[in-house]
């Protein structure tokens, strides 16, 4: 994945949030759940895109 599409994705998700942070009227917990886990998902994404988590592909989950 190109430098620049990384820009774009990183950029698009930001608009989101800030949209949904702006213009959806939601609690204050939730709205701190939903950045948090935007925030820990786009960068578990920028680890694996820089080939920093290499071994998140390999974890199996048992039921």
């Amino acid at each position: 994945m190109d430098l620049i599409n990384v820009i774009i994705v990183l950029m698009v998700v930001g608009v989101l949030l800030w949209l949904v942070n702006t213009y959806l009227p939601m609690q204050g917990t939730i709205k701190s759940i939903l950045n948090a886990v935007v925030v820990i998902a786009v960068v578990l994404w920028l680890l694996r895109i820089f080939g920093l988590l290499d071994t998140l592909s390999s974890v199996l989950v048992h039921k």
